[in-house]
């Protein structure tokens, strides 16, 4: 795309808007570290709760380690393919590299919003037992809050960065840098999906109708799996789609 062809121009008061956007980004991304150290400085309750909630994190983490582990081979290989598509060689290199920005900034906030939910689950129950539904509610918003100011910040900054840098040609290379985030976001998505509801399947076969264990008991041990089921499906896939959703 030639700069006296395009109909994107990037010079004097349009530019100046476009920094003032990529301060407004780390000013998100600062409110969500505050958001963040205040959920964290809540009480996380008994023992007991401590032990049943470190359980859910391990799982959490231990998944998502190895969904990231096979996605790495696709976001290598579409790396690839987009830059061996025609065009000039700062397009193909430019919308390459911000695929790859695209697609990690959707991994870090669906990360990021799973990591916080699975250490605020139990301070909302902590709050909830002691009887503040005010501070339950409270904590609950916040963490939330993190996850879409992370989502602004990050999706600010991916697409200011591409406008300042390529300027004219900045929405060849924001092709990139979206695809990568919807690419993340649906494997995301889809597959905590899947393994949200064979969990839960799974643990009410056997604790329910084999056991006769109510539902969610701590006794029942694919309860632990349907919890980190239900926070990698609705928090770490929700939280990448809503990334991708603002991206694209």
């Amino acid at each position: 795309m030639r700069a006296s062809s395009s109909l994107v121009q990037v010079t004097g008061n349009n530019l100046n808007i476009v920094y003032i956007i990529l301060a407004i980004s780390l000013g998100a991304l600062a409110v969500a570290w505050a958001l963040r150290a205040q959920v964290l400085a809540a009480d996380e309750g008994t023992e007991k709760m401590r032990e049943i909630a470190g359980a859910v994190q391990e799982g959490a983490a231990a998944y998502l380690a190895r969904q990231f582990r096979t996605l790495s081979y696709f976001v290598a290989i579409v790396f690839v393919l987009l830059f061996a598509l025609p065009g000039d060689a700062d397009i193909r290199i430019g919308r390459s590299v911000f695929f790859l920005v695209g697609a990690g900034f959707s991994a870090l906030v669906g990360y990021n919003g799973m990591w916080l939910a699975v250490r605020a689950n139990v301070r909302v129950a902590e709050a909830a037992r002691q009887n503040s539904a005010e501070r339950a509610v409270q904590i609950a918003f916040r963490t939330g809050g993190v996850v879409g100011m992370t989502t602004v910040g990050l999706g600010l900054i991916g697409a200011s960065l591409v406008v300042i840098i390529y300027r004219e040609n900045a929405p060849s290379v924001l092709e990139g840098f979206g695809f990568g985030a919807a690419m993340l976001a649906m494997f995301m998505r889809v597959g905590g999906g899947i393994f949200t509801k064979a969990a839960d399947v799974g643990a009410d076969l056997v604790g329910k109708v084999e056991k006769g264990i109510p539902e969610d008991d701590p006794r029942n041990a694919a309860t632990i799996a349907d919890n980190v089921g239900d926070n990698v499906g609705d928090c770490a896939g929700m939280a990448a789609d809503l990334f991708e959703s603002y991206a694209v």
